[in-house]
């Protein structure tokens, strides 16, 4: 699996980011958002349960990382047609502020160490990628286990200060000067 400190890896993929007719689909490279953080999440399945609950909240919370200068791209290995049929039969999922990005061929999972080694799904795994394309920050939930948003948050402010952070440091409090 690619960690803290490695080149988070090229590609060019179809995303979902509208459901106007004829704006549904763009596609979207690591270079789309040149110049500013990426927080990148991969859910395992359209259709399913616990992966919901996730993609909405990361849309209601894009503007928070947005007024961070970062952007929040979500993924998964259904096509984009899979995720524009989610997007239109979901209430949570219908006015989505975020890309929902097909990896159809699995080649980003793969090449990040992120896909379950017998169900061939995402791991639910998440990036913090800096504007120079180096990763900062991974966490990856085994399939049963939702992730905190509000912590993907909190670890990007952390980044973002460049300096030393405490354990359970939150935005606004003093960091650390050895």
């Amino acid at each position: 699996m690619l960690t803290v400190g490695d080149k988070f890896p090229s590609f060019k993929l179809q995303a979902v980011v509208s459901r106007e007719k004829g704006k549904e689909f763009t596609e979207i490279t690591e270079r789309s958002y040149q110049g500013k953080w990426l927080v990148v999440f991969f859910w395992p399945m359209d259709f399913t349960f616990i992966c919901p609950t996730e993609i909405a909240e990361f849309g209601k919370r894009a503007g928070d990382f947005a007024d961070r200068d970062a952007q929040v791209i979500g993924v998964s290995t259904d096509s984009h047609f899979v995720h524009l049929a989610w997007r239109n039969t979901h209430d949570d999922l219908r006015d989505l502020k975020i890309p929902m990005v097909a990896d159809i061929k699995r080649e980003l999972a793969s090449e990040l160490g992120v896909l379950h080694r017998t169900d061939g799904v995402a791991l639910r795994a998440t990036f913090i990628v800096d504007p120079d394309g180096i990763i900062r920050w991974v966490s990856v939930n085994d399939l049963s286990v939702g992730r905190n948003v509000g912590e993907v948050l909190r670890t990007l402010d952390a980044l973002q200060t460049d300096e030393l952070c405490p354990c359970n440091w939150e935005k606004g409090q003093d960091t650390l000067h050895p």
